[in-house]
């Protein structure tokens, strides 16, 4: 359920809810402009722990001992011909931002000021909120399971 939310670009968050971050999301000013606070991002470290903690050559073996399984699954959930091998790299093409993005308010919500950060889909800013030392952890992860699970790399799935 986890990866067809995520390559729906929709929140992970009900079925990973016990992963869920501690702790309030708040923000500070920087050079005039609203940003997400330090300590936002450092909510995220254990599950940025959990996720780099995954070896991925032992997941890499289980997934492909299970794929017939986890395939007829995720057919299950899926739209008719979403792949469950295409789901990571929707995470892995995330830039990591050079500066904090800038925040703005819409109603009682934080929202990004930048429009191409803020037309990302849920899954995409769940990882922004990690914070950029985060993200790389978690980025680089995906890139290791990908090629254990034996995914195409960025490149190769760019090639007609």
């Amino acid at each position: 359920a986890s990866v067809n939310l995520i390559a729906e670009g929709q929140s992970p968050r009900m079925p990973l809810s016990f992963m869920a971050p501690a702790g309030t999301f708040r923000v500070t000013k920087r050079r005039g402009h609203t940003v997400t606070a330090p300590e936002s991002h450092t909510r995220y470290d254990g599950v940025a722990r959990v996720i780099t903690s995954l070896d991925a050559k032992k997941a890499g073996q289980v997934y492909q001992e299970l794929k017939p399984l986890l395939d007829t699954a995720h057919a299950e959930l899926a739209p008719p011909g979403r792949s469950l091998d295409a789901t990571i790299g929707r995470l892995t093409r995330v830039s990591v931002p050079k500066t904090p993005p800038e925040l703005t308010t819409k109603g009682a919500l934080y929202v990004y000021a930048d429009p191409n950060l803020e037309a990302l889909g849920a899954a995409e800013k769940h990882l922004l909120r990690m914070g950029p030392d985060n993200m790389r952890k978690v980025q680089a992860k995906l890139t290791e399971l990908a090629a254990a699970l034996g995914l195409p790399s960025q490149e190769q799935a760019r090639r007609p």
